[in-house]
């Protein structure tokens, strides 16, 4: 029999599964895993910190559809990767986190005073689908099989095992057989019946006014053209959670973007049919709930998605569908054309193009910011600009407070499944990281991430992960020096009327509101990446040419006007989110 360490018996069936990355930092405590990576076909990725990990396999696995893999060190490592596994829960991204542990006999439990050590499956069971530590090397592939079954059994997640070092590290004469995926866990994408498409289809030719909304499932599900044939098959709007931004071209005129936010509360409310795909219509969807919705008693809720759990859980549903979205949405298109005579498209294209002309007003509003060409910059201008210059296969990252709300007001997403954020969790800083997971996930296209001054003072050395990997991004750092969102809620907390006179308090009249100047571009070229800086709109279309041609990772310092910053587009609505619909 062969002599193997616990870890090699790991990489062996992340193989198996097609695994081709792993993220995180290397460590004595699991050097049988990482050791054995490269011979099985799989490149470790290593960036600065542990949650950079989890961020970088999360927007891997976005962008892919593919298994996100990182793992960390017992003790300080698993800690510090905590924050990011909360985050890509939350974000749903399907990850699955390796980690090692103290030896066996001095953990599980604690025999009190054992060095790097606390209740790490125990802390993670709390924010992951499952989380679980092997107890002897044996046991390995059954808990492995595990692992992998739950990475694909419902919403996709964080999903955690826990190997003591020595039996990650030790090596064992064994005979395990190395199964394949099919033998363990379901390989074909749930399906729905016949009975509940033929529901569906009836439903949807009744309407007189059907529309899509579609949530992050479609991204999972990697269903982005099987979305747009269905509405244009239906001549139906499709409006997006904040998860499922450019899911959709939003140069069509079906495209609803979440920008345009009264009229998604219009498009909600004149629908008397909703087909929902792969969202929970959690909060920043108002819960499906009236005013923003048009009432149950009035539109019917057609609920589609991978999860059954999350069935009619906060809007009820008149049909409700467990299935693969891609399937679900190939099946219904062949449906529908074989009775595509039966679809009366006339009202509902005049619908449409009431909905189009009003995108085109407002879009003509906002654009209105573009014309402030004073210096420092206008916010609008970053975004705008980089739409002009990024390849449409460009991943996009956008991270911050306010710069999040301008990059998302200001770009516009052609090419579906692209954008990566942190929308369910709003956490400052992972964008560095995933623009880094996106670098991998799609080697041929720079990275775009705009980001702000604040979030990206969370993870600047990951620059030099960027540089030492080759990875061609290039971060947009909009600067302006305070905590933009809080410091326009302190404002209004503190002096509302001269608030709303002056636009602005001093740095005396608010609360540690106010930052000094980190110069981002010459940190970046500490680290080795190429470095701009810009405040005229006139030159930020040159400072990124030069950065793309500079053939490396490049980071532009953006100074910006921090009163207009400020007062960014949508903040009335971020505001209402937060407070329970008033409607019935």
């Amino acid at each position: 029999m062969p002599e193997m360490s616990g870890g090699e018996v790991i990489a062996k069936m992340l193989s198996k599964e097609n695994v081709e990355k792993v993220f995180g930092i290397i460590d004595g405590t699991y050097f049988g895993f990482y050791s054995n990576l490269e011979k099985n076909g799989i490149d470790l990725v290593t960036p600065r910190h542990e949650t950079s990990a989890a961020h970088m396999a999360g927007a891997y696995a976005r962008l892919t559809g593919k298994l996100g893999v990182c793992m960390a060190s017992n003790g300080p490592g698993v800690a510090n990767i905590l924050p990011g596994l909360v985050v890509e829960e939350a974000e749903g991204n399907r990850v699955l986190v390796i980690t090692s542990a103290r030896r066996t006999g001095i953990m599980y439990p604690d025999r009190g005073g054992t060095y790097q050590c606390f209740d790490q499956t125990g802390v993670i069971s709390k924010m992951a689908k499952w989380s679980a530590a092997v107890p002897s090397f044996d046991r390995i592939p059954e808990m492995m099989r595990k692992a992998l079954r739950m990475c694909y059994e419902g919403r996709p997640g964080v999903v955690h095992l826990d190997i003591p070092e020595n039996i990650i590290n030790s090596k064992v004469k064994t005979d395990v057989t190395f199964w394949e995926p099919h033998q363990y866990r379901i390989v074909d994408p749930i399906t729905p019946t016949e009975t509940q498409l033929n529901k569906v289809v009836d439903m949807l030719l009744e309407a007189d006014a059907p529309m899509i909304h579609a949530g992050s499932g479609v991204i999972h599900a990697q269903a982005y053209e099987e979305l747009e044939l269905v509405a244009e098959l239906l001549s139906t709007p499709v409006t997006t959670s904040w998860a499922a931004r450019g899911v959709m071209n939003e140069n069509l005129d079906l495209a609803i973007p979440m920008v345009h936010i009264e009229l998604n509360n219009k498009v909600r409310n004149e629908a008397d049919i909703v087909l929902v795909l792969g969202s929970r219509l959690g909060e920043t969807d108002w819960w499906g709930k009236a005013p923003y919705w048009k009432h149950p008693s009035k539109q019917k809720m057609i609920q589609v998605d991978i999860d059954p759990e999350i069935m009619g859980a906060n809007k009820p549903a008149d049909i409700t569908v467990q299935g693969d979205i891609k399937v679900f949405l190939t099946q219904l298109y062949k449906k529908l054309f074989e009775r595509r005579a039966d679809i009366s498209t006339e009202t509902r294209k005049d619908r449409v193009k009431k909905y189009t002309e009003e995108k085109r007003e407002h879009r003509a509003k906002l654009d209105q910011e573009l014309g402030d060409l004073s210096v420092p910059m206008n916010s609008s201008h970053v975004a705008n600009t980089c739409q002009k210059i990024f390849p449409e296969e460009s991943a996009v990252v956008v991270d911050g407070g306010n710069a999040a709300i301008w990059a998302n007001f200001y770009y516009k997403f052609v090419k579906p499944g692209k954008v990566l954020s942190t929308y369910k969790f709003g956490m400052l800083g992972a964008g560095v990281a995933q623009a880094l997971g996106a670098a991998v996930a799609n080697p041929d296209y720079p990275v775009c991430c705009i980001i702000g001054d604040g979030a990206m003072g969370f993870q600047p050395q990951e620059i030099e992960t960027a540089v030492r990997n080759n990875m061609k991004i290039i971060y947009l750092v909009v600067c302006d020096k305070q905590w933009g969102m809080v410091k326009m809620n302190q404002q209004f907390s503190l002096k509302p009327i001269k608030t709303l006179v002056k636009k602005s308090l001093s740095r005396e009249e608010t609360i540690n509101a106010d930052l000094e100047e980190i110069q981002f571009d010459k940190l970046a070229e500490s680290m080795g990446a190429h470095g701009e800086r810009v405040s005229d709109p006139a030159e930020l279309e040159e400072a990124i040419q030069r950065s793309m041609e500079s053939g490396k990772c490049a980071v532009i310092h953006v100074d910006v006007n921090p009163v207009k910053h400020m007062w960014a587009p949508g903040l009335k609505y971020f505001k209402d989110m937060h407070a329970e619909p008033k409607g019935k």
